[in-house]
């Protein structure tokens, strides 16, 4: 047996030997064409095997071959990869010329791909490498400044918050305003399903960043009407990234990083609160030391020498951290991908924390030149510790209003917090309550694709999106909502959404001018939402927190909820001499949503295009052209982004005395139809000196009718409110972009900038203006913007006596509120939005630096009714306020501070502010290391880096964070499509730096 092992050993060592005397070394050097300068980090790729390296930082590489030859492969981003025959060389020097395929590239569109060249449509791409780099938890927030045409909100900075996205504006003002998500061809799951609370939480977060391979914006009607009735706001398409033929290849990624919020506000300490109040009370006719109105009668002792932080204790640094891994690869017959990552935040809002595990599998199989077969699924797993919305006192940004003479910790309390304070002490909530969403999502499909005939394909594809989430809420007995005994919530969701898509496509040549590219399909959506919830009290103590512990089951509840969409649709793309191009598309639905004479819809599009640099006129005169493309489209799509049944009669039941029964609880409208958007789109793309220098310019005209709402009627009949459609809005934009290969060689320098103008306007409305929110100042009118601010406009203060001043219906100065009417204060919707990316490399290093603008939008701070009055209550004060009026003659636009006299201190425009702000979003630092060290490690490639996000804003803008929308309105559509701008106690967005390494294998 030992001599039977010694031989084999012998033998393998003597073939492993031998093949290593079969090798032999090449060497040489890549240089750009453009300049004859080395670029180093160039891949070189021995073509199928894993054998391979890079070059050095001065261009130079070695490389161990067989001595029968082979090819080369020189990849290098932004250049075209090129093939080199080793034959008997030793010594292989290769320049590397600008890539220019870009206009040839193969882009994702509805149902198929088609060449970026021949696009006739406003569609933007952003490569998924551009975004798995940031730590960031959704990919929406990688896509900010980075999107012309497309403005992206974070709105708040708790961890797994929704973001707004609007693509060429908003386009409704009760239906949905969000875009279409598609991901690898089936509509997923993007709305917000949580019943705890009305603020928003993203189920696009259960998708990783790293996963995705490339994300496609489809604008106008020509890139989007294929996808009908949901396609209003936009269409947005994620592909994931699938295994190619050749060398398995590894990547493992880790990093770590810390956060804390943008900004801090800045409140008053306790000398200065001591001093406001003092003059407040006495300026009122109160003695501070009143046990009844003065400062004991409110629980604060203003010789306590006390000077708490409480703005502070909200906050704290936090961490993030992220490992994943990656491995791709496979032949001519089978090719896989396989991923995962696990993300794990700790938020700089104290109590709030995320976790979040996935993993996918990509498997595509060619079974013969006629049939292939895929399929993918992924699985994640989030874990959310979030803490209260925004109208909430235990919302931890709330804590700002607490006197600072009032301490935080109390140790002779139970709990360790003081909980004798003005208003709650939530940090009792950190130790003392609990509230976890945890969400389980399978994202799967199947498809089948067969040729026909020679150009005829026939696909079939089935997909699904299962989610799952529990909400756990427990309040302990010393937190405010669970006194005395304890109190408990639960509730399970499940969304079921399941697509089926079945198409023909025919593609053909006809001879040498003609090409044709036709589409014909059809596709069904079904989806089921069940939710079950219960609440208990009266527990035995808090560490029984099951709601089989309560002895009081307070309340349960079941519902379920669904929709389904049948469609059939069509696309015919024609072009001749591979330059002139036209388009049709169209779709018909029939949604489940909406009323028997309504049930389905038609949306079509037409397109045209030129490419007129291919025409001999122009490329004789213009040969620095390398692209001159002029396209149109005009189109009609739909919005159906309502509730489930707004279009039928429904009854509900009534509870009395025991007894049940059951009532009408909605009036039917089967004339309900969909919104209807026209768009009309007008583009032109350049590109210079072999497309260095690249571009586009569109101009757009959409206009909604149809509008959806739920009008309010008299209730006589019993019915206050019936669904109808009641007037039209207009979007009319500009949308710029450009980039440029500034410098190319050994030192790489690109810059990409965007910017994009979009004006909306309510052009006809059926029924009276329409305010979001008492509290707000939010409305919806005819000739105004979506959701422009209207109230009293506040002019300052009297110098005379220090009174608040509005403008009366005289137009003059008035100190009587109620009297001045209601005028035009602000408009939420900026005047531009934009962004501009720097990019450089240089033997082996790279820089990435991002800018995000917002400029001309307005923000109402709500907060500051309460933050911000002079002293009318004792709520804790911004530091501003510090500067009110005292005597006359003094010039301020803080009123006279007179406790409790409502000073100034009613809704008004005293507290509407310039939005606009100029954030350096991202930076990213990266080493790539020499190849000649990681050879002894078995290491292909290796960067380090360290990045930051959301490092410097610059605005004017007083609030937490100029990038707001306070959530808590989220309770409907209408509410959270009308009142924008508004921030209320609303938490800044994260600061990050991260350091990280990736590894390839």
């Amino acid at each position: 047996m030992r001599r039977s092992l010694l031989l084999s050993c012998l033998l393998i060592t003597l073939v492993w030997a031998s093949a290593i005397a079969q090798d032999r070394q090449v060497t040489g050097k890549v240089t750009s064409s453009e300049d004859g300068s080395a670029l180093p980090g160039v891949s070189i790729q021995l073509k199928g095997t894993s054998r391979g390296t890079q070059t050095d930082a001065n261009g130079n590489y070695a490389l161990s071959v067989p001595t029968s030859g082979g090819s080369l492969v020189f990849s290098f981003i932004g250049t075209t990869t090129q093939e080199v025959a080793i034959g008997n060389r030793s010594t292989i020097d290769v320049k590397l010329v600008n890539d220019t395929r870009a206009l040839s590239e193969v882009v994702v569109v509805g149902y198929g791909t088609q060449q970026r060249r021949d696009l006739i449509g406003s569609q933007l791409t952003v490569k998924g490498d551009d975004i798995a780099k940031l730590p960031v938890q959704t990919f929406e927030t990688a896509l900010q400044g980075r999107t012309p045409g497309v403005q992206i909100t974070q709105g708040s900075g708790k961890l797994g918050s929704a973001l707004q996205i609007r693509v060429r504006g908003a386009a409704s003002i009760s239906a949905g305003n969000e875009p279409l998500y598609v991901l690898d061809g089936i509509p997923i799951t993007s709305q917000d399903v949580n019943t705890t609370d009305t603020e928003l939480f993203s189920p696009l977060a259960d998708i990783d960043p790293n996963d995705i391979e490339s994300i496609e914006i489809l604008k106008d009607a020509s890139a989007s009407a294929i996808y009908g009735s949901r396609a209003s706001n936009g269409v947005v398409l994620i592909t994931t990234k699938r295994g190619k033929a050749g060398r398995t290849n590894i990547q493992i990624g880790y990093y770590t990083g810390i956060t804390n919020a943008t900004r801090k506000r800045e409140f008053l300490n306790s000398a200065e609160y001591k001093e406001l109040f003092t003059e407040s009370l006495t300026n009122a006719g109160i003695d501070p030391n009143d046990p009844s109105d003065g400062f004991p009668g409110y629980g604060i002792d203003p010789n306590s020498g006390i000077d708490s932080d409480w703005a502070g204790a909200a906050f704290r640094q936090g961490a993030v951290n992220q490992a994943n891994f990656g491995i791709n690869g496979g032949n001519d017959k089978t090719r896989f991908s396989l991923s995962g990552a696990t993300n794990k935040q700790v938020g700089f809002i104290i109590g709030n924390n995320f976790r979040r595990n996935n993993m996918r599998l990509n498997l595509d199989h060619t079974v013969s030149k006629k049939l292939s077969v895929g399929a993918s699924i992924a699985f994640s797993t989030i874990v959310n510790k979030k803490v209260s919305g925004d109208n909430a006192f235990s919302n931890p940004i709330q804590l700002n209003a607490l006197p600072p003479l009032q301490a935080i910790y109390k140790p002779s309390d139970p709990t360790g917090y003081n909980r004798s304070t003005l208003y709650y002490n939530n940090l009792v909530e950190l130790d003392n309550a609990s509230n976890y969403a945890r969400t389980f999502r399978t994202f799967g499909n199947i498809f089948g694709q067969y040729q026909l005939l020679p150009g005829l394909t026939f696909r079939s594809e089935y997909g699904f999106d299962v989610l799952n989430l529990q909400e756990e809420i427990y309040q302990g007995r010393v937190t405010e909502d669970g006194a005395p005994t304890g109190y408990g919530y639960q509730a399970m969701t499940r969304v079921n959404n399941w697509t089926t898509n079945n198409t023909l496509s025919y593609l053909k040549n006809i001879g040498t001018d003609h090409t044709i590219d036709i589409l014909a399909g059809m596709t069904y959506q079904e989806q089921n939402v069940q939710v079950v919830s219960a609440t208990g009290r009266n527990f035995p103590n808090d560490k029984f927190q099951e709601l089989a512990s309560a002895s009081q089951k307070t309340d349960a509840s079941s519902t379920e909820t669904g929709f389904s969409i049948l469609s059939y649709l069509a696309r015919a793309n024609y072009k001749f001499k591979d330059r002139y191009l036209v388009g049709f598309t169209g779709r018909i639905d029939g949604s489940s949503r909406f009323g028997a004479d309504n049930r389905y819809g038609f949306f079509p599009s037409a397109s045209i295009g030129w490419i007129l640099n291919d025409e001999p006129f122009i490329k004789n005169a213009l040969p620095i052209l390398s692209l001159l493309k002029l396209r149109a489209s005009y189109g009609l799509t739909g919005n159906s982004e309502i509730g489930n049944f707004d279009s039928r009669g429904l009854y509900g039941t009534i509870n009395y005395a025991d007894q049940v029964g059951i009532r009408p609880s909605q009036v039917a409208n089967a004339a309900l139809r969909w919104e209807k958007s026209t768009q009309f789109d007008l583009g032109l793309e350049f590109g210079f000196r072999n497309n260095r220098i690249n571009g586009q310019i569109d101009f757009y005209n959409k206009i909604t009718d149809d509008l959806l709402l739920n009008v309010p009627q008299p209730a006589i009949n019993g019915f206050s409110t019936i669904a109808r459609n009641i007037g039209s809005m207009r979007n009319r934009g500009l949308e710029f972009s450009i980039t440029s290969q500034n410098l190319v060689g050994a030192f790489r320098w690109s810059t990409n900038f965007n910017i994009s103008f979009n004006r909306n306007k309510v052009t006809r409305l059926d029924v009276s203006p329409i305010r979001a929110n008492s509290r707000f100042l939010s409305y919806v009118t005819v000739g105004q913007p979506l959701g422009v601010f209207y109230g009293k406009k506040y002019l300052g203060v009297d110098p005379a006596n220090g009174d608040a001043l509005y403008q009366g219906a005289d137009g003059q100065p008035t100190n009587n509120y109620a009297s001045a009417p209601e005028l035009f204060v602000g408009d939420p919707n900026p005047d531009f939005t934009g962004g501009l990316n720097n990019s450089f490399s240089y033997k082996g290093f790279d820089l990435s630096v991002l800018l995000q603008f917002v400029s001309g939008n307005d923000l109402f701070n709500v907060a500051g009714i309460y933050q911000s009055v002079n002293g009318d209550y004792f709520d804790n004060q911004t530091k501003d306020q510090m500067n009110r009026w005292q005597k006359p003659g003094d010039v301020t636009d803080v009123p006279r501070a007179e406790f409790g006299a409502a000073n100034g201190t009613s809704i008004s425009s005293r507290w509407v502010q310039d939005g606009s702000f100029l954030r350096v979003k991202t930076a990213s630092l990266g080493y790539n290391l020499p190849s000649s060290l990681l050879k002894k490690a078995f290491i292909q490639t290796a960067r380090i880096y360290v990045s930051g996000l959301n490092l410097f804003t610059f605005t004017k803008y007083t609030g937490y964070d100029p990038e707001v929308n306070t959530q808590y309105i989220n309770s409907t559509n209408q509410t959270a499509n009308i009142a924008l701008g508004h921030d209320f106690y609303t938490p800044p967005q994260a600061k990050t730096f991260t350091f990280g390494v990736n590894l390839g294998f």
